[in-house]
C-alpha cells in the first residue's frame, strides 16, 4: 500500500529525491512523480471539467540535480494522456504561477519542481491554478488519487497518447514543448521599475546593488532585470545555478547566508543588497550599512512600501512578530496589524478572508520572507518584493536618502531567541496539545504573567520584560519556542520560567534548557 501522505508539507509536496546523505533514502523518485502527476491531473480535470488532452500545464524547476528526473516522471503521466505541457526549464516559483496569467500561456495549471531552501538531496512540487497556490486540503486530495493505482482508469479512462514517447539515451520519455516564461516575467518586473522609478530608460544608473542568489534560481534578477536598467551588479555573488548549493544555503533565514550578503554589501560599498531563497518566492535585504532587513524588519519594509498608497490597511503576519513591529506598523505607519499563524498559505488565506469580509488588507507576510501583496494576486513573490524595494531605493536616492530611512523608527528587542523542543513521545500531537492547554492554566495562575489576546496559534505569554510563544510545529514533532525581551539577556528569565514548567513532562527532549542560551 502506497503512503504518499508522508510527502505532504502543508500546501507543498517534499521528499528525498536522491541519495547522498547517510541514512536518507529516496522516497520521491520518477515513479512517485508519475503517480503524483496522475493525482494532479485528476484533481485539475475535476476542477475544470476538461478532458486531459484539453488541459495546459507548465512545469518549471529549480537547479537541483534531481529536477530533470522528476520532470520525466511527471511526463510519464501527462504525456500518456496527451496533456499539453510546457517545459519552462530553470524558473522561479512565482513565474510558474504567472503561466496561468500571461496571455501567451494561459495554462490551467502551473507546477514547480522545488524543495525551497532544503538541502540538495531533497525536492518536491508546488502547484498553481489561475486562482493561486493550492491549499493543504487540495494536496491531500491529490495524494489520495496518487496512492490509488486504479484512479487513472476510474477517473481519466485509458491513456490516449500511450505511443507518444521518444527515446532519450535509450530511455522512453514523453516530450514537452519548450516554454519560455522567464523572459515575459523579467520584462514584467522591468516595466514595473520603469514605471515606478521615474528615471527614463535606465532608472537604476549609478546604483550598485548586490544580489545573492545562493546558487539557486534567483540570478536572473540581477542579470535580466537590474543590469538592463542601468544598475551596477558587479558585486553580486552566487548568481550561477548550482544544484549542490556549494556556497551557502539559499535561504534568507539562514544566518550564514545573511552574513555573507551583509559582508559583501559593506566590502563593495553597495547601496543595498537583495537575497533570495532557491525558488525565489522569498527575499530579504541588507541596507548600505550592512544591516539585515529580514525577520521583523522585512515585514516592516514591505509594510512601509504599501502604507502611502493604502493608509489604514491591515497587515497580516505570522505569529512570531515582535511587540516593537506592532508598534511600528500601528503608530508610525498608521496601519493595522493582525498577528496570525505560521505558514505562508495561512497568512495569505487570512488576508483573502479579510478582503472578502470587506476589510481592506493589502499585505500578507511571514517573517521568513514570504510576502504576498493584493496588487500582485496575493502571490508570495520574492522578486516582486525586491522590485518594490528597488523602486523605492531609486526614488530615495534622488532625495539623498537610503533604504534605512524607511525603518529608522523601528525598534528591536534587546534580546531574541528561539528554542526548538523535540517531542520524543510516540503520540506527539496529543502530548503537544496537552502541554499547550496546561500552559494556559499555568499562566492564568501567575500574577506576573498574562496571555496575549487575541492569539491564533499556540500560547503567547506576556512577561514583565518581554514575551514568549510556545506552539506546535506545522509539520514536525517539535515545540518551537520563540521569545524576546526588552533588556539585554532578558530571555534568560523567560527561558528559565518555561524550562521549569516543561520539566514535569515526560516525552520532551529538554537538552536546550540545560545550558545557557
Amino acid at each position: 500500500m502506497k503512503n504518499y501522505k508522508k510527502l505532504q508539507n502543508g500546501s507543498d509536496i517534499r521528499g528525498i529525491a536522491i541519495t547522498g546523505v547517510p541514512g536518507q533514502l529516496p522516497n520521491l523518485t520518477a515513479d512517485e512523480a508519475s503517480d503524483i502527476a496522475r493525482g494532479f491531473l485528476i484533481w485539475l480535470r475535476n476542477k475544470n471539467n476538461k478532458k486531459p488532452a484539453d488541459l495546459k500545464i507548465a512545469i518549471g524547476r529549480d537547479p537541483r540535480v534531481s529536477g530533470q528526473h522528476l520532470l520525466d516522471g511527471l511526463m510519464n503521466c501527462f504525456g500518456s494522456y496527451g496533456v499539453k505541457v510546457y517545459d519552462c526549464g530553470l524558473a522561479s516559483t512565482p513565474a510558474m504561477f504567472m503561466t496561468t496569467q500571461f496571455a501567451d500561456f494561459k495554462c490551467d495549471g502551473g507546477l514547480m519542481i522545488t524543495a525551497s531552501h532544503l538541502p540538495y538531496n531533497r525536492n518536491g512540487f508546488k502547484f498553481f491554478t489561475p486562482e493561486g497556490g493550492l491549499n493543504k486540503s487540495d494536496i491531500s486530495q491529490i495524494l489520495s488519487y496518487a496512492e490509488d493505482d486504479d484512479s487513472g482508469l476510474k477517473n481519466l479512462g485509458e491513456p490516449t497518447n500511450i505511443d507518444g514517447f521518444i527515446h532519450r539515451l535509450g530511455k522512453k520519455v514523453f516530450p514537452a514543448e519548450k516554454g519560455d516564461i522567464m523572459t515575459p516575467y523579467c520584462d514584467h518586473l522591468k516595466e514595473l521599475i520603469l514605471d515606478g522609478a521615474d528615471g527614463g530608460d535606465r532608472p537604476l544608473e549609478g546604483m550598485r546593488i548586490v544580489v545573492d542568489a545562493g546558487n539557486g534560481g534567483g540570478g536572473f534578477f540581477a542579470k535580466r532585470v537590474l543590469a538592463p536598467l542601468g544598475a551596477d551588479i558587479s558585486a553580486s555573488q552566487y548568481l550561477e545555478p548550482d544544484g549542490m548549493f556549494s556556497n551557502h544555503a539559499p535561504n534568507p533565514e539562514d544566518k550564514d547566508a545573511m552574513n555573507a550578503i551583509s559582508t559583501r554589501v559593506i566590502s563593495k560599498g553597495a547601496d543595498f543588497g537583495i537575497i533570495f531563497d532557491t525558488d525565489v518566492d522569498r527575499s530579504a535585504a541588507v541596507d548600505g550599512r550592512g544591516r539585515k532587513i529580514s525577520g521583523n524588519w522585512i515585514v516592516a519594509m514591505a509594510a512601509a512600501l504599501i502604507s502611502e498608497n493604502h493608509p489604514g490597511t491591515t497587515v497580516v503576519t505570522d505569529s512570531i512578530t515582535s511587540k516593537q513591529l506592532t508598534a511600528f506598523l500601528q503608530n508610525q505607519l498608521g496601519l493595522k496589524h493582525l498577528r496570525f499563524k505560521r505558514g505562508y498559505k495561512n497568512v495569505i488565506n487570512k488576508a483573502l478572508e479579510l478582503n472578502a469580509q470587506g476589510i481592506d488588507c493589502q499585505l500578507a507576510i511571514e517573517t521568513s520572507g514570504h510576502a504576498a501583496l493584493k496588487e500582485n494576486y496575493f502571490l508570495d513573490d520574492g522578486a516582486y518584493l525586491a522590485t518594490k524595494i528597488v523602486i523605492k531605493a531609486a526614488l530615495l536616492k534622488k532625495e539623498g536618502k537610503s533604504l534605512d530611512s524607511l525603518l529608522e523608527t523601528l525598534e528591536a528587542p534587546a534580546d531574541e531567541k528561539e528554542i526548538r523542543i523535540p517531542i520524543t513521545a510516540e503520540n506527539f500531537g496529543v502530548l503537544g496539545d496537552k502541554i499547550l492547554k496546561d500552559l494556559e492554566a499555568y499562566v492564568k495562575s501567575k500574577d506576573e504573567l498574562s496571555l496575549e489576546e487575541p492569539n491564533y496559534e499556540g500560547v503567547r505569554i506576556n512577561f514583565p520584560n518581554g514575551w514568549c510563544l510556545l506552539r506546535k510545529s506545522l509539520h514536525d514533532p517539535i515545540l518551537p519556542m520563540n521569545m524576546a525581551a526588552d533588556e539585554k539577556d532578558g530571555c534568560t528569565f523567560i527561558k528559565n520560567t518555561m524550562g521549569e514548567f516543561l520539566s514535569s513532562y515526560e516525552g520532551l527532549d529538554l537538552t536546550a534548557f540545560n545550558g545557557r542560551i
